[in-house]
């Protein structure tokens, strides 16, 4: 009888922290007025904690359920240079591997500064080209023609004969402009459009990775919600279109935490995707931000190594935090945009770690 007390009274001291956890973030929740929020923690080999709370829609009562689905913003970038690894692996491109080698007819009209910019660079914000991002008013969708594609590529040549961007203290040219050229270099190395990568990467991961918000191709999906906390109806837009490939992807946090847990394992040399050092160059390679991940480098003997980014197209906040040492992954996602929101995010991510360690 006792051999079994053991196992039974951890199960249910587990259950309990589990719960209060929980509560804990649903407190945070209603506190900061965020209708949806799930959030998951997560180690190379466990999925510590996995949960989804409250409401789909503001002002309804369509209760958040397993399964939903987020937009993740920036965290797309996080995907975008780890299928550029696989294909650097494949030999289909190299890290260095500058734009003008893939597209020569541009050389004529690009400024000098861009001549030797790699793929390396624009993966890691040192692309130097102009700021871009989705409230940028110039050009419209009248001023390009053809489909996404098309528009895509005449908005990469457009990026290359405008004034380079000035470095920041940090050596950085934080641009979503040098991931949409990414996402060209990606594209043409491949022969694959960019999605089709990203759904190759799905598979190979066991992830139904997909675009655009949520409910514009199901009205019962999580709805977005502004910085006034306005629901934001079922629309197309053309700028995510074009900024597939900076932060256009949606996802569950279930199937999120595939591609969390696979970066863990890699950094244990235990993926069977890439090797160790592919992973310790994507998420550390770099000061500062390296390939698709903010780096808080370890300020003194024994702290941690820490990548991290934030996901916000204007109706989704997402956050996600891997820490090294600890071998933990934290991943907060929320479906609106307000200033409350990220006063949510970083209570509860201060909460986890506490609890899972730094």
């Amino acid at each position: 009888m006792k051999r079994f007390l053991l196992p039974l009274l951890l199960a249910i001291t587990n259950l309990s922290y589990s719960q209060n956890i929980r509560s804990f973030a649903d407190s945070v929740r209603q506190q900061y007025n965020v209708p949806e929020l799930a959030f998951a923690v997560i180690s190379s080999d466990s999925v510590l904690e996995c949960h989804t709370l409250g409401i789909k829609r503001a002002n309804t009562d369509y209760a958040a359920q397993q399964g939903d689905r987020f937009h993740i913003g920036s965290n797309t970038k996080a995907i975008t240079a780890f299928i550029a690894a696989l294909l650097v692996q494949e030999k289909k491109i190299e890290w260095n591997t500058t734009i003008l080698t893939l597209f020569p007819e541009l050389r004529w009209r690009t400024r000098y500064p861009y001549d030797t910019v790699t793929l390396a660079n624009l993966l890691t914000f040192r692309g130097k080209l102009p700021a871009y991002t989705y409230t940028t008013e110039s050009p419209t969708f009248r001023e390009l023609h053809g489909d996404y594609a098309a528009q895509r590529m005449q908005l990469g040549a457009n990026f290359l004969v405008q004034k380079s961007m000035k470095p920041d203290e940090h050596g950085l040219t934080p641009s979503n402009a040098d991931y949409i050229m990414a996402g060209l270099m990606l594209e043409k190395a491949s022969g694959k459009p960019y999605r089709e990568l990203v759904q190759d990467l799905g598979k190979r991961l066991r992830i139904d990775f997909r675009f655009d918000y949520p409910n514009l191709k199901d009205t019962t999906q999580p709805w977005g919600h502004n910085a006034d906390l306005r629901p934001l109806p079922p629309a197309e837009n053309y700028k995510m279109n074009w900024l597939q490939a900076a932060g256009n992807i949606n996802v569950s946090l279930e199937d999120y935490t595939h591609f969390t847990q696979e970066l863990l394992l890699g950094l244990k040399a235990k993926s069977k995707l890439l090797p160790k050092k592919t992973y310790e160059q994507l998420l550390f390679g770099m000061p500062w931000f390296s390939y698709g991940w903010w780096f808080n480098a370890p300020k003194e003997e024994g702290s941690h190594h820490i990548a991290f980014n934030e996901g916000n197209a204007g109706a989704f906040i997402t956050k996600v935090q891997i820490v090294k040492e600890a071998d933990r992954a934290y991943v907060i996602f929320t479906n609106s945009a307000t200033t409350a929101t990220q006063d949510a995010i970083a209570v509860l991510l201060k909460e986890l770690t506490k609890r899972y360690g730094e």
